[in-house]
């Protein structure tokens, strides 16, 4: 059986089977350049981290103005707001230790890059987010147990207000260069400011309705109702990641761009199958068979390989094609569809 295995320039299993090859047939020409998948500005990495230092000094600008505001007011739905800032800045320098981590080219240990160092930085800051929900879950009880009269209630809330849209201008930037730049790290940090900026509506809610009814209670209450927010937050923030770690497959619509190329080619008898996909950071991998009639030539299945992985790279940005050349007529090529192949006879 001749076998040919092609390595080019991102990945969840699908098994794809087509019909029969009509032989001595030359390979199509390339065709025009097919539909994109999901959008993505190719970029270098290590620009992404000038994103995560803004990130840092709205973090330190942001808690620096609120834990003013707690230490005015005395209120506990301030100090929860706070302490997440604190939470902030950590994800921040998490976000840009790990992005300056994702940028380093490949090398010898570790030949597909270190895309993966995103998915570290986004379950780390999840895992903070969480940490921060139970301090203030611990604070507000305490205080719905003692309660406590606020004090300059509207000073506090006009330096929490202006704590929150440092946080919004910079959550809006950092969503807006994920999905641009196919970053998870700067959207978990731009999810997590999201939630801070939902924590001091909340927070502001709150205090001046404490400031309205004298229920002092309210005040602890509203620190739990967002404790509980946060930990939400936190939680999906966490499954993104360990879904990253565990390879999970490249979008369903990016699968799709890539079953309609293939679909150009087999209207010329050519079949494919064992089409695998994953994604490390930005970077996707794809790897499928290519079956071809037998009495093809090397050269005849090379330049075929080589349509077939320059059509997928143009309709799927960021992406590193594996494709392997298997015989039609070869009754072994059609043994391998499955991730594990089957144990021969007697092993």
């Amino acid at each position: 059986m001749a076998i040919i295995v092609r390595l080019s320039p991102p990945a969840g299993c699908t098994s794809i089977i087509a019909g029969n090859e009509t032989a001595n047939r030359q390979p199509p020409p390339l065709r025009p350049r097919p539909p994109r998948g999901r959008d993505s500005v190719p970029v270098s990495r290590a620009a992404l981290t000038r994103f995560a230092w803004i990130s840092i000094v709205a973090a330190i600008l942001t808690m620096g103005l609120k834990t003013a505001a707690y230490y005015v007011t005395g209120s506990v739905g301030l100090l929860s707001d706070a302490i997440e800032s604190l939470v902030n800045l950590a994800g921040g320098i998490m976000a840009l230790a790990m992005l300056t981590v994702a940028a380093r080219p490949p090398d010898e240990d570790h030949a597909y890059g270190h895309g993966k160092a995103e998915y570290f930085s986004s379950g780390v800051e999840g895992t903070l987010i969480l940490i921060a929900a139970v301090s203030i879950w611990v604070t507000a009880v305490q205080r719905l147990i003692t309660p406590r009269p606020l004090e300059a209630i509207g000073m506090g809330l006009a330096v929490s207000v202006a704590a929150s849209l440092v946080n919004l201008g910079v959550a809006l930037l950092l969503l807006q260069a994920s999905r641009k730049h196919n970053s998870i790290t700067l959207e978990a940090n731009a999810r997590h400011l999201f939630t801070d900026v939902w924590t001091s509506v909340g927070v502001v809610v709150g205090v001046g309705a404490v400031g309205l009814t004298n229920w002092k209670w309210l005040d602890p209450v509203v620190g739990l109702v967002v404790a509980a927010n946060i930990i939400w937050t936190g939680v999906k923030i966490v499954q993104r990641s360990i879904a990253g770690l565990m390879d999970k497959a490249i979008p369903a619509e990016d699968v799709a761009v890539i079953q309609k190329v293939l679909d150009g080619f087999r209207k010329d008898g050519v079949q494919f199958h064992a089409l695998f996909t994953r994604q490390a950071g930005a970077q996707k991998f794809v790897s499928l068979h290519v079956l071809v009639p037998g009495d093809w030539t090397v050269k005849r299945g090379h330049a075929l390989l080589e349509r077939i992985e320059a059509e997928i790279r143009l309709a799927v940005t960021k992406t590193l094609v594996f494709t392997h050349l298997e015989p039609l007529d070869d009754p072994v090529s059609w043994d391998d569809e499955k991730l594990e192949r089957p144990e021969p006879p007697g092993s």
